[in-house]
Parts: structure tokens; C-alpha cells; sequence
């Protein structure tokens, strides 16, 4: 945890709360001196001030999307209103919590915040730059549904594999429809258990439950005017699904623990990778809920259903990497082409983008011709087969030259000399960058600092 604030006694209060609560702190009094310890230390979420002189909590909240996407941003502000909030939200807030805080509230966030981040770590998400890029028929007619839902107010259900772009498309119809200038609010259904997704859908009013120290309106409210996305709608339970399908039917809501009626304009779009006909006929998605989001149905195609797609979105990642790692230009040759589109590509345009991000990183030359390609490739478990060296005859089994366990423990020690190795070699490439060097790695930065620290290398 990173506490960001210009007061002390209120920096060691709730450091002191926290700790209480089994969780790390680091304290830090300004934005600059945040930035500086989110470089240097592994941070799960970061607790900030709005109010602070310099850059304040709103600026942090920027530089922290910018460097560190997977860090969850909790803002503190003694000035809460909900235009506040939905700032805060837009500008990619996990939270926002009023002072004078109550210890129940700042944890039960605090919490919601480390489950959220945790279900980010493990879809491993990297959001696509820029708007669609593709050739392929299956992606225009996309497209030209997307266009023609924006205009209107029906709930659009994005359905497709991970990783082929449900989010980008969400926010397509959203930039191209009349609320445009509203907010767009994202709620990862998935990542929370039924209690927490189901205040931060509909809010809560004060005592609603341990930790509700103040009224808090939800994301539907926050969404007030624009648009809600609510992705892997799928996962949510029957409870849930039943107050979602009376939001949806109806434009409002109470909040948990109230009595009073809201009344709501939110334009819904949902995603979902899940198969809603077959959860349907097994009792384990309400039908009603189903035919309601069910209104315009767009289907994202897997990658390796649109090979032609490969190209353009090789050439715009590569420019993209390149850009953003201060490399120069690079040139995809024909036969570097041809070993992307063998691959299956199985978390599609996600993994593609991972994929080049690593190449951009870590190759010696600007010209990536089939060599370079397939020399990553055979870094990354699932896409091409590793090189292996030739099994031992029978008779070597039988006649081993040294005691079995030796050689395990021999194994062992090469195992971890090659680890330690590729976090040397990762940092290296990341110019010191360890938040660069655990995306290199496909580890979490959490796992990085913890093998840094088992390798000394901290």
C-alpha cells in the first residue's frame, strides 16, 4: 500500500490502521515522492489525497494510469461531492473515500481495491491501443453494426473470446453515440464477490452495512447521463442478476440499505466470453435478464478467424512499442509475417500485442524477418514449441553415471541460475524499469520484487 498525503498525522493514522490490518505500507507526502517509491517499490494500490500543493491527487492519479496501469488509485477528499466522483471515475479511480474516514469504510475499500487489482493481474490485461485496425470483412461488418447501435439507446452485448477487444468496442459505441460527452463507466463484473459488486453497482446509503460511514452513490449513478460497460456479465450470480434485469427494464434503482427510488439515464453495454444460452438452459442465467441485454448482439471474432487482421495490428504495435520504448523504427519482413499468422493466437489480440511489446523490447535489430519472430516465439509457452535437446538412450538410464539425487539437486541449481539469469537479463533490457521487466518476464511486479529479493538483487 502507498499513502499519498501532505498531512502526516493523517498519513501515519491510517498507515498505522492499515497495518493493523496485516497490509505494507509506504508513506509519502507529495506526488513526486509517490512516483519515486512506485519505481523503486512493489505497490498493490495506492491511497491518495485530492487536495495536496503541487501535483495533487488527480495528477497522481494520471501518472499512476500512465506508468503503472495494473496499481488501483483510492482518492481521499474531505470535498466529496458526485461530480467529484465522476471526475475521479473518468480519469480511472478505483474509489474515492470522504474525511473524516471511518476504519470499517477504508478498509472494506481497501480490500475492494486489492480484489479488483488481483483480477486484473490474472487476466493479464493489456487494453489495444488506438480505435479498430483491421482489413478483414468480419471486421468491417463489426464495425458497421457498432456504428449504427451507437445511435440509438438499446443495450448492446458484446460477445467473444478474451482478449478480441469487447472493451474497445464498448467504448466504439459510446464515442460515436449522442452521450459521448457523458461518462463512461467500466465495471469488471468478475472480479468481485457478489457483496462488493453489488455496492458498487447500485451504492450504499450510511449504516448499510460495517464500513458504510457515509452515502455513496454507485457505478449506475456515476454512469448518470452516459454509459455503463459492465464486462463478463456472465459471471455475475442469480441474486445480482435479479436487481440488474429491474435497473435495466426500469431506469432505477435503490441504493443498499435505502428506501429511496433513484431514478437513473444510463445507456448499458455488456460483454460477456461466457456461453449465456446454455448458463440459460441450465438454470444458471436468468432468460429474462438474457433477452434484455440481449437487444443488439455483436459478435467479436477470434483472431485466427481473421488472419488478414494480423498485419495491420502487427504494424500498428510495432509502431505503437517502438514509440514508447524510445526504439527506432522498425520493419516486419515478409517471412517475420508469415510465422505471426501460424500462430493460433489463442488469447488473441491481447497476446498479439504482448507479444510485440516483448519483441520491441528485447530485439537487437530493427529488421524482424522470420529468425527474429520465431526466436520469441519459442520463449512463450503455447505458441511455438521450446528448443530441447535429445533424450537419453536406454542404456544411459540404466547406467546412471551420478546418485538420482544429485542430479535433481544439480537440476535444481540450474534451474534457478537460468531464473536469476533472465531477471538480470529482463532488467537489463528495461533499462532498470522493473515494472517494464515484469511485463518482459509475464510476471506480476509483485512476483518480480519477491524473486529480486530471493536472487539479492534488490
Amino acid at each position: 500500500m502507498l499513502l499519498v498525503d501532505d498531512d502526516p498525522a493523517v498519513a501515519k493514522v491510517l498507515g498505522a490502521l492499515l497495518t493493523q490490518a496485516g497490509l505494507t505500507t509506504h508513506a509519502a507526502r507529495d506526488g513526486r515522492e509517490a512516483l519515486a517509491l512506485l519505481a523503486s517499490k512493489p505497490v498493490d494500490v495506492v491511497v491518495s489525497d485530492v487536495r495536496m500543493p503541487g501535483m495533487d491527487g488527480l495528477q497522481v492519479l494520471a501518472e499512476v494510469a500512465r506508468g503503472w496501469p495494473d496499481v488501483p488509485v483510492i482518492l481521499l477528499t474531505a470535498h466529496g461531492t458526485v461530480p467529484l466522483a465522476v471526475e475521479a471515475m473518468k480519469a480511472g479511480a478505483a474509489d474515492f473515500v470522504l474525511k473524516p474516514f471511518d476504519r470499517e469504510e477504508i478498509l472494506f475499500t481497501v480490500r475492494k481495491a486489492l480484489l479488483r487489482a488481483q483480477g486484473e493481474e490474472a487476466r493479464q490485461q493489456v487494453r489495444p491501443s488506438g480505435g479498430f485496425i483491421g482489413r478483414s470483412r468480419a471486421m468491417a461488418d463489426v464495425q458497421a453494426v457498432l456504428v449504427k447501435a451507437a445511435a440509438g439507446t438499446a443495450t448492446v452485448l458484446l460477445r467473444g473470446e478474451s482478449g478480441t477487444g469487447k472493451e474497445l468496442a464498448a467504448k466504439a459505441v459510446h464515442d460515436a453515440s449522442p452521450r459521448r460527452d457523458g461518462p463512461f463507466v467500466k465495471l469488471h463484473c468478475a472480479a468481485l464477490p457478489d457483496t462488493l459488486l453489488e455496492s458498487e453497482l447500485f451504492g450504499y446509503e450510511k449504516g448499510a452495512f460495517t464500513g458504510a460511514a457515509t452515502r455513496k452513490p454507485g457505478r449506475v449513478e456515476l454512469a448518470h447521463g452516459g454509459t455503463l460497460f459492465l464486462d463478463e456479465v456472465g459471471d455475475i450470480s442469480p441474486a445480482v442478476q435479479v436487481k440488474l434485469l429491474r435497473v435495466i427494464q426500469e431506469r432505477e434503482l435503490e441504493r443498499l440499505g435505502g428506501t429511496q427510488t433513484v431514478k437513473v439515464d444510463v445507456r448499458f453495454v455488456a460483454a460477456t466470453h461466457q456461453p449465456l444460452e446454455e448458463r440459460v438452459k441450465e438454470g444458471r442465467f436468468r432468460e429474462d435478464l438474457f433477452y434484455r441485454l440481449n437487444v443488439v448482439p455483436v459478435w467479436i471474432p477470434a483472431l485466427r478467424e481473421r488472419p488478414d487482421d494480423i498485419e495491420p495490428l502487427a504494424l500498428h504495435f510495432l509502431e505503437v512499442h517502438a514509440k514508447t520504448n524510445g526504439r527506432p523504427p522498425f520493419t516486419l519482413m515478409a517471412d517475420g509475417l508469415a510465422a505471426l499468422r501460424a500462430q493460433p493466437w489463442p488469447g488473441n489480440v491481447r497476446q498479439l500485442q504482448n507479444f510485440l511489446e516483448r519483441l520491441v523490447v528485447l530485439s537487437d535489430t530493427q529488421v524482424l524477418g522470420g529468425k527474429e519472430v520465431l526466436q520469441e516465439l519459442a520463449r512463450q509457452p503455447g505458441l511455438a514449441p521450446a528448443p530441447f535437446a535429445a533424450a537419453p538412450s536406454v542404456s544411459a538410464l540404466e547406467t546412471p553415471t551420478a546418485p538420482v539425487t544429485d542430479s535433481a539437486r544439480t537440476l535444481e541449481s540450474q534451474r534457478k541460475e537460468m531464473e536469476r539469469q533472465a531477471m538480470v537479463d529482463a532488467l537489463k533490457r528495461a533499462g532498470d524499469n522493473r515494472t517494464l521487466a515484469a511485463r518482459l518476464l509475464g510476471i506480476s511486479r509483485r512476483t518480480l520484487y519477491n524473486k529480486l529479493e530471493e536472487y539479492g538483487l534488490l
